[in-house]
């Protein structure tokens, strides 16, 4: 189980890293279309990404991990509902795995706590 929970960490943190990077590059028209339905400003997109840097790097500590956690899975469940707000019920579904990513976590608990 902690491999499992060691794994699954590396890979929370790691999509929440590159997720809040990629907000700070060019986006493609098609990203802009998308986030423009969601309901995204571009003043707001440097603070999501920042946030979702720092929840990123949250997880990998003990004393952080579990509002991490929590955290990350607001930000999901905002994603999904602004995806629902604007009638775009196959984004919603498609986060339902990344939601449940962050909960597995707290269930599995900090992984290198001794």
């Amino acid at each position: 189980m902690k491999i499992v929970s060691i794994v699954l960490l590396f890979v929370s943190a790691g999509l929440s890293i590159k997720h809040g990077i990629d907000t700070f590059r060019p986006m493609s028209p098609e990203q802009w279309q998308m986030m423009e339905r969601l309901g995204v400003t571009k003043a707001a997109l440097p603070y999501l990404g920042a946030l979702s840097i720092l929840i990123g790097v949250m997880l990998f500590f003990s004393r952080t991990f579990f509002l991490g956690n929590l955290l990350n899975a607001i930000i999901i469940l905002l994603i999904m509902a602004l995806s629902l707000k604007a009638g775009d019920t196959r984004t919603a579904l498609i986060e339902i795995p990344f939601l449940a990513l962050p909960l597995v976590l707290i269930w599995l608990k900090y992984p290198f706590k001794s």
